[in-house]
């Protein structure tokens, strides 16, 4: 607090006198004895509280990056971490000294100095490196060019679209703005534009690769003025690999296992339900792991989501087609007992005794098979032909009556029958991975080039 004070009382002293100097060989912390005679010079009648160009224009601060790393790229947080040395460069006439040397200073003295307020508005955390002192460089030339170059960790928000996931492409943003300086203030430029940024090229990621990047420059407009800007855009692309084979074959192997059920026999139900479920099971599990590492963020439908789910559609379907298979090899079974129940009954209702029929040796004598005695008169006779050819009529009936009974069974039953229920397994046999072919050109050829 002692040394603010001071350095206030300084500053008002400068005032008074109307040139805006320091009368005072004490420098902050430093002293004439600590400060080199170069610099001593330099530091009379500087005001590090003034812009340089005040009230003669704009100060223009051109900038370039070193991206040492990236460290994290967070779909959960949406945000990445990277370690960044930022390098700053303008021209203060106030420091211009002769010769064609630079003087290189001690990060330390920036106290002494006005140096940009620069900061990164998407930045969530930062900090400044001071291992084993503060990472600053602080390079003054003799045109009074300064350098100031320091090194930040920082982690900065990146929207991102998760939808094609695994086989995304992000931008994400990294941009550069002056906190209080609006644009009569400071001018912020790239100072060799693309090539201002350096390290992207050999940078090594573990689920991205970078696929370009690019610079621009614009203003950010608040309701307290326009301020410069500056923009990295560098694009990542996932790499798909470790989740093909971490998620993409496991799930293939999956479906494929659910369809050797169709080469078991319907008999054999404890197998095949086995089979089902196991599967079931074990593809639920799968899908919940997969989405452990993923925002549960409802308005994202992956492309790997879609994937499980198909999976899992083709998985449960195998189940459903034996269930369905079982039941209609159980109806036909129970149709056939009932179809040998009615043939039963109708040949029960023709009687087990011999048939009656009627032969004719003499025009006028009859013989009834089944009977040894002849009735002497005609009247007789004639009773027993009526009797026999009345009972033919009601045999006839009766078997009328049970074959429509059948006829009418079997339309009622045939809508839900199946012909032959093997026929549903030689079918799946086929139409199942044919099916799954077809879905999954689908579904690469629109993820991957659309």
């Amino acid at each position: 607090m002692s040394v603010q004070l001071h350095a206030l009382l300084i500053l008002c002293l400068s005032f008074t006198q109307g040139d805006c100097t320091y009368s005072s060989p004490h420098w902050g912390e430093w002293n004439d004895s600590q400060l080199l005679p170069t610099i001593q010079k330099l530091m009379k009648g500087y005001n590090r509280y003034l812009r340089p160009n005040f009230n003669e224009g704009p100060v223009e601060i051109g900038m370039s990056l070193d991206i040492a790393s990236i460290d994290a790229i967070s779909e959960i947080n949406m945000d990445y971490t990277a370690t960044i040395f930022l390098r700053q460069r303008w021209r203060d006439s106030r420091l211009v000294f002769p010769g064609n040397e630079s003087v290189s200073v001690d990060g330390r003295l920036v106290s002494l100095l006005w140096i940009p307020d620069t900061f990164i508005p998407d930045s969530k955390r930062s900090f400044l490196h001071d291992v084993t002192v503060e990472n600053r460089l602080i390079r003054i030339f003799s045109n009074g060019t300064v350098l100031y170059a320091l090194r930040i960790t920082a982690t900065i928000a990146c929207n991102m679209d998760l939808t094609k996931y695994p086989m995304d492409r992000q931008v994400c943003t990294l941009q550069l703005e002056s906190w209080g300086y609006n644009l009569q203030d400071v001018v912020f430029y790239w100072t060799r534009g693309n090539d201002s940024v350096k390290g992207l090229d050999t940078l090594r990621l573990a689920q991205y690769s970078v696929e370009s990047y690019y610079t621009t420059v614009s203003e950010a407009v608040y309701e307290t003025g326009q301020y410069p800007k500056l923009v990295l855009h560098f694009a990542l692309r996932r790499n798909v690999l470790f989740f093909i084979l971490e998620t993409y074959v496991p799930s293939v192997l999956l479906v494929v296992l659910s369809w050797v059920s169709f080469w078991i026999s319907q008999s054999s139900v404890p197998a095949r339900t086995c089979i089902g479920v196991t599967t079931v099971l074990t593809m639920t599990t799968l899908m919940m792991g997969a989405r452990t590492s993923l925002p549960n963020a409802n308005c994202f439908i992956k492309a790997i989501d879609v994937y499980l789910g198909i999976c899992f559609t083709f998985i449960f379907g195998a189940l459903l087609e034996y269930a369905c298979a079982h039941f209609y090899t159980m109806q036909q079974q129970t149709i056939e007992d009932l179809h040998r129940e009615l043939m039963r009954d109708f040949n029960e209702s023709n009687g087990n005794g011999p048939i009656p029929i009627v032969t004719s040796t003499q025009p006028n004598q009859s013989v009834q098979i089944g009977s040894t005695a002849e009735e002497p008169t005609e009247q007789s006779a004639n009773s027993d032909t009526r009797n026999s050819v009345g009972s033919k009529e009601k045999v006839a009936r009766q078997g009328c009556s049970l074959s429509t009974m059948k006829d009418a069974s079997r339309r009622a039953v045939s809508v839900f029958t199946v012909e032959n229920p093997h026929n549903i397994d030689r079918r799946a046999r086929t139409a199942f991975p044919t099916a799954f072919l077809f879905v999954n050109i689908l579904y690469w050829l629109y993820y991957l080039f659309l």
